[in-house]
């Protein structure tokens, strides 16, 4: 097993070139974000997927997502393929890319910590996707949030959630919780382990994401100047539901997510 690697050093002569063509690409895409969520996503909130098509507005979303990361320098590469709405998608979370990452292969409402609905232009823009917002460490919100979860699978949303409550950092998995996955139960729907990683010439790149005391706006900066990589999606083996043992559907998640993060021997 090869051991996992980092991406290129900070001191990169390419950096400023990057910036240069980057920045305004940003500036115009989101624009375009600000338009479509103000005219497709207003009038397509409530939308589904029926006997497995996509609906348009879930299209924009994946296309809208899938080019930013290109702007970021990310190729988005799916491995595996997702289940049919509505199903609970669980996944690593290491930065804020991770829902782009996650909504350029499949369109679904996500959790965030509530503190991004405020957030200029991009608390609007998240709202306008579905977000589900949690106040950390309020049991009520958490209550709220987990009724919220299951009226939208019950519905026909699928919803996608980091079950380790936060951010990991060099490319360390914690433990995932596992009263995020009564939702599923609940709704009775299944349950897809979802590996999030970011790799160049196929070894793994363990600080794309956030590195430790890096602010959301450092970490923004950093990935906007970075070298290109490729961003993976890996839709793993769903996991069983079980409702005596929502620990061991936690578990067996991370297990799978874990394997699939692992550089694989030459």
């Amino acid at each position: 097993m090869s051991t996992d690697t980092v991406s290129a050093p900070d001191r990169d002569p390419l950096r400023p070139l990057r910036y240069f063509w980057r920045v305004p690409l940003l500036l115009l895409h989101v624009v375009l974000g600000v338009l479509l969520c103000a005219g497709i996503l207003s009038w397509n909130k409530h939308v589904v997927m029926k006997d497995g098509r996509e609906p348009f507005a879930h299209r924009m979303i994946r296309w809208w997502s899938t080019k930013l990361l290109r702007i970021f320098g990310l190729r988005s590469v799916r491995f595996g393929q997702p289940l049919r709405d509505p199903v609970l998608f669980v996944a690593n979370h290491t930065s804020w890319i991770d829902i782009e990452l996650l909504h350029s292969q499949r369109a679904a409402c996500f959790v965030a910590k509530a503190e991004i609905a405020s957030w200029p232009l991009v608390g609007w823009l998240a709202a306008s996707g579905g977000t589900i917002f949690h106040r950390r460490g309020s049991n009520h919100s958490l209550a709220t949030v987990m009724q919220v979860m299951v009226d939208r699978l019950r519905g026909g949303r699928s919803v996608a959630v980091f079950p380790e409550g936060g951010t990991g950092h060099n490319g360390v998995l914690r433990v995932f919780h596992a009263r995020i996955f009564q939702a599923a139960l609940d709704a009775d729907v299944p349950v897809q382990p979802v590996a999030l990683r970011f790799a160049r010439d196929g070894r793994r790149v363990i600080d794309a994401g956030f590195r430790e005391h890096e602010n959301f706006l450092q970490n923004f900066l950093r990935l906007l100047g970075e070298a290109p990589l490729d961003a993976e999606v890996h839709f793993l083996e769903p996991v069983p539901a079980t409702p005596e043992a929502r620990r061991r559907m936690a578990e067996l998640s991370r297990e799978r997510i874990a394997a699939a993060l692992e550089d694989r021997a030459a």
